[in-house]
């Protein structure tokens, strides 16, 4: 692995320069004379360290390399500058606090949630969109603030059939944020809620209509609900015939069915989960 730290001189400061295209370079100009700079060395080589593909320090020294420091507008010591594709987007002269620094660097630096999303549209590559779903849903757990990463748990939610989720989601996205991403994941959402709404599940809602209290007729329409991926409308008609009835035909073992169905982290297993449980014990 190529190191994260580089001496520059007249001859490679080019080539440094280039490698700003791929990654933020820090340019730290420094001398073995000046305190500031040694107090400082330390520092940014922990720190480029701990993110050796996100950042590159790239270390002038300014006994050796006069006209380098000069080319750069040099006047002081320490001086450091953040160079990204090409041209200076920070810096600062003088000794920061590691935390000074790391907060000039965040908008260089991968985020908490980048790994999980990562991870997540590999799953999605892999034709694995329940593995994929938890891992977003903890990245929108880490970042409420990001639109992107709701309209991606939203889509993932379709593909689960779980459209409720989906939609909640969806509803959340400021207009803003309604991108052509967004549109695309909308109007697959529609598509499957026009899918869902089959003519048996049709007849059977309003038989039920009529005869409100007939578990036998809930527990087809909870069946039907499920072959057309509406778990939590299945789950709530269950849970009713099992508050009356814990031992009604199939009711228990459809609703545990449906719970191990579902994706991992998703948060209408856990809410009827919980139910369950409270019924049995």
């Amino acid at each position: 692995m190529q190191s994260p730290i580089i001496d520059v001189t007249i001859q490679n400061v080019r080539e440094v320069l280039e490698q700003s295209k791929n990654q933020l370079v820090i340019f730290q100009f420094h001398s073995a004379r000046s305190e500031g700079c040694q107090q400082l060395t330390p520092v940014l080589t922990a720190i480029v360290q701990k993110y050796p593909q996100q950042l590159l320090l790239a270390r002038v020294d300014c006994d050796q390399q006069q006209d380098l420091a000069m080319q750069f507008g040099v006047q002081s010591l320490p001086t450091v500058m953040l160079i990204k594709d090409g041209r200076p987007v920070d810096g600062f002269a003088g000794v920061e606090t590691e935390q000074a620094i790391m907060a000039r660097l965040q908008p260089y630096l991968p985020k908490p949630e980048d790994e999980l999303i990562a991870r997540a549209q590999q799953f999605l590559a892999e034709q694995n969109p329940a593995e994929a779903y938890p891992l977003f849903k903890q990245a929108v757990d880490i970042a409420p603030e990001r639109a992107d990463l709701k309209v991606w748990l939203a889509d993932t939610a379709i593909s689960l059939g779980q459209l409720p989720q989906a939609q909640a989601l969806l509803a959340e996205v400021k207009l803003a944020d309604q991108d052509s991403v967004y549109k695309a994941v909308l109007a697959k959402l529609e598509l499957a809620l026009e899918a869902a709404d089959t003519p048996e599940i049709r007849a059977l809602e309003q038989q039920l209509a009529a005869s409100p209290d007939d578990n036998n007729l809930k527990e087809q329409l909870a069946v039907q609900y499920q072959a057309a991926q509406r778990s939590e409308e299945a789950l709530a008609l269950l849970l009713g015939i099992l508050r009356q009835d814990l031992n009604y035909g199939d009711s228990k073992k459809l609703f545990l069915d449906i719970l191990a169905a579902l994706p991992k982290g998703d948060a209408v297993a856990s809410q009827y989960r919980r139910k369950l449980y409270s019924l049995l014990y």
